[in-house]
């Protein structure tokens, strides 16, 4: 091991480095016996089909900063990875290539897709998996799971059979959502409702009778086709007279009634209503109240079928425009409008989906949903983070309907029911009897002891939907339904994080599932987190080419320099964030910051390293309390006031909070104050016993503060902490991952000592600044003059005279309660010297034999006719009526700011001349 650190920081090199050790040692192995409360995360299993987005890496870097702190508090931790084999997404990947070899996937037949489909999960399907090893996930890779592993696909059989026998699940004919693309039902929450710019046509249907007419408006003509009756509201005055009449249906000439349902919207179009019960959910409800036909129009294509009469194997889109122009040569055709409406597009297949009748399985999901309902309002199970999802949460559950679960693919989990295909001539039809069983075996057990020796049977060819597996994902990972060490030790599981847009599609099923199966929830806190925004703040998408890749900048910053960007961002749990990207460049100012921060805790840990003589924190030992100076003590103050803060921050998820707070306690109070405090003593300047046993102080809480800074930084920045950790102690064979976080010294917080320590630092960047502005030579010494009537001040600042002395490069000084008369009147000695003011402290440097004051004013005047010439500009145009009535409110309040900047700086400037004579 080495011990010392190399001049620059290689995050490439050291990230490589740690990912492998901690992989191949299985650091992260969660052991069920082992002592410790349980806390246990379960990765929102990514697609299979995916590659690593800001989204993953955000939401990777939340759940594994959260997972690192409660290793190292000593919970017994899991955090348990995985993918989803993501039916529609890997079944369009292949059919693409198969189109493109010319072939389709009924070519090659079920068997050789299904081999073709695990040969490309096992080439291609890792590409996400270990792009999360890039981000130095802390996951137990031993029980990395796969929703078609065998152990999970007999989780699903069993929860499908159970629910079957339970009477939840059903075979049925309804209206499901259709997607023409990947010729499969998509459910509710696989479609994604866009706004577009359509038209309303509206077409007279001519009453049956001859007394008149109704004209109806709609945005899909193409179904009238499959209308069978017109309805209007039972209120509406306007048509009370034709209800239980029948109009004559243009182009078909079939004869259909009007009807009055509660579900017309008078205000709609004409306030009269064509009626298609097989392609528009709500005519689907009016048909069965007033037991309309219902006629299927569609191919699962998306074309129209046999009842399409002379527009039969046209597209639903092309023979929408021949419907039109057909209805208008007949002289049906009214008008045309303009309209924007919400379409459903499939989430998938990116196209809009067809409201389509269809036999398919069904989850009914009433009593699901109200058990979850129970555990939200009677034990607050799950706790929403933040609470407002909570309620969202609650409102989807209240407004469920059943769930179509069965999906027209082949890759997937294959429903487990067989038709007994024998009892309807070899075919599946809607009236075929089916059994539900583990396997085929059982299945032909039952079929031949309820229809005989010579029953046939044929596996439903459907598979079911992938959120059904994935509802399964917190407890079936564990090894259920065998009641395993796992699952008794690690379930119900911690802490949930995921991205609000997926409540509805997963968190609430696992609720339903998981409430259902294991009388659990299946985790106790739900950590919504927001969104990654691009640079303009808008919604990364593929659609809007705006993402950002994170291997980029990985590549460029480090990872521990994004994870730690992506976290600090975050102003509150749930808030979306920024990410600030030059796409020119493809560089990262915030991410470059955080770049800039692991190399000025290198920078710092280095120097520490160089001061202690070689020797460990441990070596070193701890010093006692009596020993420590006034920055020793102000140092160990913060640092506990820092742990105690960082502790109640991650606990309560306020983690991007406690990244700002560590930011700043290392930054400012450890790199800036205290090693600079620090470094006369380090060096023995003044020798003797006295002087070594205070280096020794010195060397002791540096190698202590750094040792807790590190550990404190771990979970967010893992990489450059296990560096710097094993370097500081010299370590072989143990990790920092698994050492204990620090605990708070609450007998160490002194909030007076705190207060007093800022006093002395604003003091010495106070003698800085003055230092610059007069252009003192950095190694110059100077006189400075500190006045304050308040007694404690005055006492503050002798007890820091060593500091004052040492960072300010003071030779002479004086701490008075009252300047000299010859200090306060102008024209006399003040006017060779410079002053500021540090709360009610008065800081004055004489100038004269340090500077050459002619050059001093002309540098100052020069910058205040600077500044003058911009006040003076805008206030001018702050003051032009064309400028404040047409800017945005945001430029003028910009324009506010500037000004009231400029004034500051301008008095400032000023009073400096001022005093210079």
């Amino acid at each position: 091991m080495t011990t010392s650190l190399p001049p620059q920081y290689d995050p490439s090199a050291t990230e490589a480095k740690w990912q492998t050790a901690w992989e191949e040692s299985h650091a992260f192995q969660a052991d069920p016996q082992a002592p410790g409360e349980p806390y246990c995360v379960v990765i929102p299993p990514p697609n299979v089909t995916g590659s690593l987005h800001m989204g993953h890496a955000f939401e990777s870097s939340l759940i594994d900063t959260l997972v690192r702190y409660h290793r190292m508090r000593g919970d017994n931790t899991l955090w348990l990875p995985g993918t989803d084999h993501a039916s529609i997404a890997v079944q369009t990947i292949l059919e693409r290539q198969l189109k493109a070899e010319g072939k389709t996937r009924h070519d090659l037949g079920r068997e050789k897709f299904l081999e073709r489909a695990w040969q490309w999960k096992i080439e291609s399907g890792s590409t996400i998996v270990n792009q999360l090893r890039r981000l130095g996930v802390s996951v137990d890779w031993t029980r990395e799971r796969f929703t078609m592993d065998e152990g999970l696909s007999q989780a699903v059989k069993t929860a499908f059979i159970q629910l079957y026998q339970e009477g939840l699940i059903y075979r049925g004919n309804y209206l499901v959502n259709w997607c023409p693309a990947s010729q499969s039902a998509v459910s509710d929450l696989e479609v994604e409702n866009q706004e577009v710019d359509g038209h309303l046509w509206y077409f007279r249907y001519p009453l049956t009778d001859g007394s008149g007419e109704v004209v109806v408006a709609t945005t899909r003509p193409e179904t009238m086709l499959g209308d069978t009756a017109v309805a209007v509201n039972p209120h509406d005055q306007r048509y009370a007279v034709m209800v239980g009449k029948t109009v004559t249906l243009p182009l078909t000439n079939r004869e259909i009634p009007v009807v009055a349902d509660e579900l017309v919207d008078p205000e709609f179009g004409t306030g009269c209503v064509k009626v298609t019960p097989a392609h528009d959910p709500n005519d689907f409800v009016m048909g069965q109240r007033h037991n309309l036909p219902f006629i299927n129009l569609l191919n699962k294509d998306g074309s129209l079928n046999e009842n399409g009469g002379d527009f039969a194997g046209q597209d639903r889109f092309e023979a929408r425009q021949n419907v039109v122009k057909a209805l208008e040569a007949q002289g049906f055709l009214v008008k045309i409008e303009p309209y924007r409406h919400s379409v459903p597009y499939s989430d998938r297949g990116k196209v809009p989906v067809e409201p389509l009748l269809s036999t398919q399985w069904f989850v009914k999901i009433e009593s699901l949903a109200q058990n979850a309902l129970r555990c939200l309002d009677e034990e607050q199970s799950p706790n929403f983070v933040p609470e407002r999802w909570g309620k969202v949460y609650r409102d989807w559950l209240v407004k469920l309907q059943d769930w179509c679960i069965s999906r027209q693919l082949w890759w997937g989990h294959q429903i487990p029911a067989w038709y007994v295909v024998s009892e309807t001539n070899g075919e599946i039809a809607d009236n075929t009897p089916f059994i539900v069983a583990y396997d085929e075996t059982e299945a032909l057990a039952k079929a031949e002891a309820e229809y005989g020796p010579t029953v046939q049977l044929q596996q439903d060819p459907d598979v079911l939907d992938t959120w059904f597996s994935s509802g399964l994902w917190p407890f079936s990972t564990m090894g259920w339904p065998q009641q395993t060490e796992d699952l008794a030790k690690y379930y119900p599981t911690s802490t949930l994080v995921t991205g609000f847009d997926i409540i509805f599609f997963w968190v609430a099923r696992m609720t339903m599932m998981a409430g259902h199966f294991t009388g659990q929830m299946p985790f106790k806190d739900v950590y919504i987190h927001g969104l990654v925004r691009d640079e303009n703040g808008k919604k990364m998408s593929k659609s809007a080419n705006n993402g950002i890749d994170p291997l980029l900048l990985i590549n460029k910053y480090g990872t521990d320099a994004l994870r730690y960007t992506l976290i600090r961002e975050v102003a509150g749990a749930g808030q979306d964030i920024s990410l600030q990207y030059d796409r020119q460049k493809d560089e990262s100012e915030s991410v470059e910051a955080s770049r800039n921060f692991a190399n000025k805790l290198w920078n710092a840990a280095r120097f520490v390293m160089m001061n202690l003589d070689g020797k460990t924190p441990a070596q070193l030992g701890l010093a006692p309390v009596e020993s420590l100076e006034l920055a020793d003590r102000w140092i160990v103050s913060r640092l506990n006031r820092v742990i105690e803060q960082t502790r109640e921050q991650i606990e309560n998820y306020g983690l991007g909070e406690a990244a700002k707070g560590l930011y700043e306690f290392i930054w400012g109070d450890f790199c800036d104050w205290y090693i600079e405090l620090a470094k006369p003593r380090l060096w023995n300047k003044e020798g003797g016993e006295t002087g070594t046993q205070r280096q020794l102080v010195a060397r002791q809480v540096l190698a202590q503060t750094l040792d807790s800074i590190i550990k404190l930084l771990h979970p967010f920045m893992p990489h450059i902490t296990e560096e710097l950790w094993q370097t500081l102690h010299q370590a072989e064979g143990e990790f920092l991952a698994l050492q204990a976080y620090p605990l708070v010294n609450q007998s160490l917080i002194d909030p007076g000592l705190e207060t007093q320590f800022d006093l002395l630092i604003n003091t010495l960047r106070t003698i800085r600044n003055l230092r610059a502005e007069a252009g003192i030579k950095p190694g110059a010494m100077v006189t400075v003059i500190l006045q304050s009537e308040n007694d404690q001040e005055r006492q503050t600042l002798q007890l820091g005279e060593i500091y004052i002395r040492d960072i300010g490069k003071v030779e002479n000084l004086q701490v008075v309660p009252q300047l000299p008369p010859e200090q306060t009147q102008a024209g006399t000695k003040c006017a060779s010297g410079i002053a500021g003011v540090v709360d009610t402290v008065q800081v004055l440097i004489p100038l004269s034999g340090l500077v050459d004051l002619d050059i001093l004013r002309s540098k100052i005047k020069k910058t205040l006719d600077k500044v003058s010439k911009e006040y003076e500009s805008i206030e001018k145009r702050l003051g032009n009526p064309g400028f404040v009535n047409k800017a945005p409110e945001e430029v003028i309040a910009g324009a506010r700011e500037s000004l009231n900047a400029a004034a500051v700086q301008r008095q400032m400037l000023q009073e400096r001349l001022k005093m210079l004579g």
